[in-house]
């Protein structure tokens, strides 16, 4: 059954009052360490009233939890950008951009100029780059990271947008103590799943070439063991048109997978408890596929009825 942390509920279905009501009883934190990162001098986000602007909210949860539809879904709804810097980093890939020839030349740096032993000319020689850092599994550098996020946020406010759930970002404490630094973030939804569900799902994740959607050809469901409760997954298969032309990612391994899963526990779980003691986590553990969880997540989100407004209104 999920564990839902229920918000106070909005007087209305404004986006300010939706703002508004996203405080939690808190416990004083720590203040964030002053950094001294250059790249944070290219970064020039405006800090606006919450009354004045839609919500800023966070996303975090294991790879392949599904932070993407989700967030994606609440986007569309709440009518603010989704921003997931995964797919940042796949565009730069795609598009050959300026960073990705950075990274190329910070690994001949590192490995050449500085540590160069035999072992190092091996990784040279096999050409170790952006692509490979996700492909592996890796956690892409905070540089590109804030780089490519403040390229978006920047890009977006100078179109008119307004607010933004931004998607598995960010992943270390010193990525969530920066981005505090420059901008505020309302609440923090962190998404659960049990791993054995998650690596089945992870596995079965496909892309179409054509139009870049995403679909998931994993039938899960699990029988309830020793005291656990079982849990059924359709497929979200993709339409008739789509499904000759569905591709898998080359990051979804088993090996790449359990690798993801190994890093998040090590290096982003950190990231939950600095939330958590900021009072902005909201903890939601998905009870199953979409049409299971959809629901609950709107309910712990206290916009069970805004959906309903919303599309009577239009």
């Amino acid at each position: 059954m999920a564990a839902l942390t229920r918000i106070s509920r909005p007087s209305s279905i404004s986006f300010s009052n939706i703002t508004k009501c996203l405080y939690f009883s808190t416990t004083s934190a720590a203040q964030p360490e002053t950094t001294n990162n250059s790249y944070l001098q290219n970064i020039n986000f405006s800090r606006k009233d919450p009354k004045d602007r839609n919500v800023q909210w966070v996303f975090l949860g294991v790879p392949g939890v599904g932070k993407g539809t989700y967030a994606s879904r609440l986007s569309t709804l709440l009518g603010v950008p989704h921003i997931a810097t995964g797919d940042l980093v796949r565009e730069e890939l795609a598009s050959s951009g300026p960073i990705s020839q950075q990274v190329s030349f910070f690994f001949f740096f590192f490995f050449f100029v500085i540590r160069c032993t035999p072992l190092n000319v091996i990784f040279l020689l096999t050409g170790i780059d952006l692509a490979e850092i996700v492909n592996q599994g890796k956690l892409v550098s905070d540089e590109i990271i804030f780089n490519l996020l403040s390229k978006r946020l920047i890009a977006g406010e100078a179109k008119g947008e307004s607010g933004f759930i931004l998607d598995g970002f960010p992943r270390t404490v010193k990525q969530a103590e920066i981005l505090e630094g420059v901008t505020d973030i309302d609440l923090v939804v962190n998404l659960k799943l049990r791993e054995d569900v998650l690596v089945e799902k992870c596995l079965g994740r496909r892309i179409c070439s054509q139009c870049g959607k995403n679909y998931n050809v994993a039938s899960i469901n699990i029988k309830g063991e020793n005291g656990n409760p079982g849990m059924s997954m359709d497929p979200l298969l993709p339409p008739a048109h789509c499904m000759s032309k569905l591709i898998t990612r080359a990051d979804d391994t088993e090996e790449v997978v359990k690798e993801r899963l190994r890093i998040y526990y090590d290096k982003s779980q950190p990231v939950e408890d600095f939330y958590r003691s900021q009072g902005k986590l909201l903890e939601f553990d998905l009870p199953g596929g979409i049409p299971a969880s959809w629901p609950r997540l709107l309910e712990a989100l206290n916009l069970d009825d805004y959906e309903e407004k919303r599309f009577a209104a239009a």
